[in-house]
C-alpha cells in the first residue's frame, strides 16, 4: 500500500512549482469491478495523451485510466522539460524496420509532434510555460566538434537540410550559449523547453473535462486480454492499453520488457538577468553537448536553469525504490560538470535535486503497438526523449484502437516487438557496464584528444 502522504510535491522542481489550487489531492480510486471501453494503464504523458485524443474522436467511448500513484508521478512529471523531435533510434535502423522513406516519415512525423504538443496544450488551455528555441548541442573538444561534423554530414545524405539541422562554428555557437572550451555546435529548431509537470497535470484534468474516468492510487499488478487486475477490483475492457513506461517490470509477466535506469537532476535558484547575459539561451533554447554520457539543460520560465544526465547505476532484478531518486554522488558530479560548463555559476545555490526511471528496451527502440485478436496495445521505450514521442504515441493508439489506417499507422514503429532483457545478474553487469565505458570514453577523450575507441566498441551495444 502507498504510503497515506507521499508528499508528491518533493518529487521534483516540477512537482513543486505545479501551480495548481490544491494539485496533490488525490483523484479516487477505483472502488470494485467495472466495465470499460477502453482501459489505459498508467497516468503519466502515453496514457493521458492517448485518452485525450480517443475521447476527442468519439466522445462516446467509455475510457478508463488506472495510475499506481497520481498523475505524473513518473518520468512524465520528473524530466528535464524537453519537447524535441528526438527518436531513441537512428534513421538506419528505422530504415531497417521498413526502408528509406519509411524512416524519413518517422523523422518528419517527429518534428511535426513538437507543434502538435504546443498545439493541443494551447486548446485545452494548459499553460506548460512553452518556449520553442531549439536544441543547441556544444562541442567542446576536438573529438567533440569531430561527431558533431559527422552528424551533419549523415543528416544531409538523409536529404535532412539547414532547417532541421545545421553546423555552428564557434562565434556562430557562444552567440546562443556561451559555455566554456566551445569549438562549435549542431543546432535544430525542433525542440521546446516546457515545464513537463503543468502539462502531464493539465492533461489529467482535460480528459477528465472530456469524460474520461481517471483512478489514482489504483496499483495494477496484472494485464490480460480482457481484463485488468488491481488491488481494488478488476476492469474489464475489450482494450487494453500498456502506458508504463520504466514501470513495466513491476507487473506480471514483463520483468524483462523494459528496464528502469535512472537519470538524475539539478534545479538552481532563479538567477539574476546580468548572469543569464553572460550565459546566453535568450529564446530558452534547450542545450547539451558531444560528449558521450548524455548530459541535458534548460533555461525555466523563471530563469532557473535545470540540468541533468545519466550516470545513476542500474539496480538489480530493475528495482525502483524512492531512495534511488537522490544520489549524492551524482548530484556532486552534475553540479561539477555544470560549473565546468559554466564558471560563472560557482558558489549558485542548488534549490531542487531529483530523479526518476525511464525505460529503456533491449534494442533501444520506442514502439507503439494493438493486437486486434487480443485488444492489448502498449507504447514505450521512449529512453529517455518521451515529452513529444508520448503524443505520437497517443494519436497512433487512437487511429490503431478506432481501426483507421491512416500514416500515422504505417510509421516503421508500430508493431515493433524488441527483443527480452537478459535475466540477471547479465543485464545488471551488462547495463552498469555500459554506463562505466562511456564515462571512461568521454575521461579517454580529454586525455588523448582524439575520439574515443571505448566508445567505439561499446557505443554499438547502448543503441
Amino acid at each position: 500500500m502507498s504510503d497515506p502522504d507521499p508528499h508528491w510535491e518533493r518529487l521534483s522542481l516540477w512537482h513543486d512549482t505545479v501551480g495548481e489550487p490544491t494539485p496533490w489531492t488525490p483523484r479516487p480510486a477505483l472502488d470494485g469491478d467495472t466495465d470499460a471501453d477502453v482501459a489505459i494503464v498508467g497516468a503519466g504523458l502515453t496514457g493521458l495523451w492517448t485518452a485525450r485524443y480517443l475521447a476527442e474522436a468519439d466522445p462516446e467511448l467509455r475510457v478508463v485510466v488506472l495510475e499506481a500513484e497520481t498523475a505524473g508521478f513518473g518520468a512524465s512529471g520528473r524530466n528535464g522539460g524537453w519537447c524535441s523531435a528526438l527518436f531513441p533510434a537512428s534513421l538506419g535502423t528505422l530504415a531497417g524496420m521498413s526502408d528509406r522513406t519509411g524512416a524519413l516519415a518517422q523523422h518528419r512525423a517527429m518534428r511535426e509532434t513538437v507543434g502538435e504538443v504546443a498545439r493541443a496544450a494551447a486548446d485545452e488551455g494548459i499553460d506548460a510555460d512553452l518556449a520553442k528555441g531549439g536544441t543547441i548541442v556544444l562541442a567542446r573538444s576536438r573529438a567533440q566538434w569531430r561527431r558533431a561534423r559527422a552528424e551533419v554530414a549523415e543528416a544531409r545524405e538523409w536529404d535532412r537540410g539547414e532547417d532541421d539541422l545545421r553546423l555552428l562554428d564557434r562565434s556562430e555557437a557562444t552567440a546562443v550559449l556561451r559555455g566554456s572550451r566551445t569549438v562549435g555546435a549542431t543546432y535544430t529548431p525542433d525542440c521546446a523547453a516546457l515545464h513537463p509537470a503543468r502539462l502531464v497535470r493539465g492533461l489529467a484534468s482535460a480528459v477528465e473535462r472530456r469524460g474520461v474516468t481517471v483512478h489514482e492510487r489504483t496499483r495494477v499488478t496484472a494485464i490480460e486480454p480482457g481484463t485488468v487486475h488491481t488491488r481494488q477490483g478488476r476492469v474489464r475492457a475489450r482494450t487494453i492499453l500498456r502506458a508504463t513506461e520504466g514501470y513495466t517490470s513491476g507487473l506480471k509477466g514483463e520483468s524483462r520488457t523494459m528496464v528502469p535506469v535512472y537519470s538524475l537532476i539539478i534545479a538552481t535558484e532563479p538567477l539574476p538577468a546580468a548572469v543569464w547575459d553572460e550565459i546566453g539561451l535568450a529564446r530558452r533554447e534547450t542545450f547539451s553537448d558531444h560528449r558521450h554520457l548524455i548530459i541535458y539543460g534548460q533555461r525555466t520560465a523563471d530563469d532557473r536553469l535545470v540540468f541533468g544526465g545519466r550516470g545513476a547505476p542500474y539496480h538489480l532484478g530493475s528495482r525502483i525504490r524512492p531512495e534511488y531518486d537522490r544520489d549524492e554522488r551524482v548530484f556532486a558530479r552534475l553540479y561539477a560538470t555544470l560549473i565546468d560548463l559554466f564558471p560563472m555559476l560557482s558558489g549558485t545555490r542548488v534549490t531542487h535535486a531529483w530523479g526518476g526511471a525511464l525505460g529503456i528496451p533491449r534494442d533501444w527502440c520506442a514502439s507503439v503497438g494493438l493486437d486486434t485478436e487480443t485488444g492489448l496495445g502498449w507504447a514505450g521505450g521512449y529512453v529517455g526523449d518521451g515529452v513529444s514521442t508520448t503524443n505520437l504515441a497517443g494519436r497512433t493508439l487512437r487511429d490503431l484502437v478506432l481501426g483507421h489506417d491512416t500514416e500515422l499507422t504505417r510509421l516503421p514503429w508500430v508493431g515493433h516487438r524488441s527483443p527480452r532483457w537478459e535475466p540477471e545478474p547479465l543485464r545488471w553487469l551488462g547495463i552498469n557496464a555500459g554506463l562505466r565505458a562511456m564515462t571512461f570514453a568521454d575521461a579517454e577523450e580529454s586525455l588523448t584528444r582524439l575520439p574515443s575507441l571505448t566508445a567505439k566498441v561499446v557505443s554499438p551495444l547502448l543503441g
